[in-house]
């Protein structure tokens, strides 16, 4: 896992939220809310995760996974206690993600008693997209069940790849058999499915990316995202890279991937929304919308992060200081930060040029438009047709070069 967590104050007395987590967006009215949930437990933990993750199931009172449930109600009422007293409107989640960690190592009965939770502290809206990440092989078909019939809408399911040999390269603990039997137990009951796919690995060839495509696309899930693996510091598998057991990932062979993934999936009828998620018309991630639309979210859990107004904030790290803070009436907050209107633009900026919606060219300055956009057209980085149209919208190829072009807009952005 990543050693550190950003530099940022503490909240003053038991937890109370700064005044700016009422600003408004850049738009005016009134952002939606969504709610993130970490579940910190792993079986293992694989090679190239840095998440803040953990295979100890019993660390102590409170923060041992028998005790989850009970620290994260008390958490979710601190939290919103915490949102009461400063000010900002009732409002709903909108959406809610389990995320980890490996949520679906909690029962599903455990998991549905969080949403109790959630709906007494915080309400859930009508229709509320409500996603649990799990691993193919932690899910039965009464799991799905009790899942569904707890108000979950969504599994986001863990594949990864469909070749044995780099499963193993990555760590994980199924085989491509357990994808299909998840896949049919979620659809039987209800449940929207989603496919996580990670491109790169060590000795996967294109033959064996392709293999691991077209295998998704024949389970016909809803939503694939397709990820480009990252060597993390602090990781398995970067001190393998480090000690020459494993090469680092091929830029060009992860451009190449990523053609042929865009590729594929279009022709399948998916559609690329971000740059790293493609669904089919209408099963576009509600949740993963939320951060690229710059609503508001809440979090729960050790080490979650959170974004309210013009205030980002993330909660302790480990289990058991997460779990101590909340057991002493703390809201268990290790830092936050105000965050500039610099840094707002900076981020809306980077956060919209990854989407489908591309960026509102209104809100950059004139230099962009005389400047840099004939330029990125030129280079067929950005697509000319969205460009007259006053949106500036990444090309196949902008995709690739998307840390470029967002470096082009924001020199020359007001």
């Amino acid at each position: 896992m990543t050693p550190h967590q950003p530099i940022g104050d503490p909240l003053p007395g038991w937890g109370e939220l700064p005044i700016q987590v009422s600003a408004p967006p850049r738009s005016g009215g009134a952002r939606p809310l969504s709610l993130y949930i970490h579940v910190p437990y792993c079986r293992i933990r694989c090679g190239y995760c840095d998440f803040n993750t953990y295979t100890n199931l019993d660390m102590g009172p409170g923060a041992s996974i028998g005790d989850y449930v009970h620290t994260i109600r008390h958490e979710a009422q601190l939290g919103a206690q915490a949102i009461r007293e400063a000010g900002l409107p009732s409002r709903p989640v909108e959406t809610i993600f389990f995320g980890g960690g490996t949520p679906t190592m909690l029962t599903a009965s455990m998991l549905t008693d969080i949403l109790g939770v959630v709906e007494n502290e915080y309400g859930i809206a009508q229709g509320a997209e409500i996603t649990v990440e799990a691993n193919p092989d932690t899910l039965n078909p009464t799991d799905c069940q009790q899942l569904a019939n707890g108000g979950v809408t969504r599994l986001s399911i863990g594949m990864q790849s469909a070749v044995p040999h780099v499963l193993r390269t990555l760590d994980r603990t199924h085989t491509p058999e357990h994808v299909p039997l998840i896949v049919d137990h979620a659809k039987a009951v209800g449940l929207s499915t989603s496919l996580d796919l990670i491109y790169g690995a060590s000795g996967e060839s294109i033959d064996d990316w392709r293999t691991t495509v077209r295998t998704a696309i024949d389970l016909n899930p809803d939503h694939i995202s397709a990820y480009s693996l990252i060597i993390e510091q602090g990781t398995k598998m970067a001190a393998q890279v480090a000690r020459g057991e494993l090469p680092k990932p091929d830029e060009d062979d992860q451009a190449t991937k990523y053609e042929i993934a865009d590729a594929l999936l279009s022709e399948a009828g998916y559609h690329w929304y971000e740059i790293s998620n493609f669904a089919r018309s209408g099963h576009e991630s509600q949740h993963n919308l939320a951060y690229w639309r710059d609503w508001d979210w809440w979090a729960l859990g050790p080490g979650a992060h959170w974004h309210l107004g013009d205030v980002r904030g993330w909660n302790t790290k480990h289990p058991i200081a997460w779990a101590g803070q909340v057991g002493q009436g703390h809201l268990p907050v290790a830092g936050h930060e105000i965050i500039t209107p610099d840094s707002r633009h900076l981020e809306y900026v980077m956060l919209a040029i990854r989407t489908r919606e591309g960026l509102d060219a209104s809100l950059i300055d004139e230099a962009v438009r005389h400047k840099v956009v004939p330029t990125l057209i030129a280079d067929e980085l950005i697509d000319p047709f969205q460009a007259f149209a006053g949106r500036i919208v990444l090309t196949l190829r902008g995709r690739l070069l998307a840390d470029y072009v967002t470096g082009q807009l924001l020199e020359f952005s007001a």
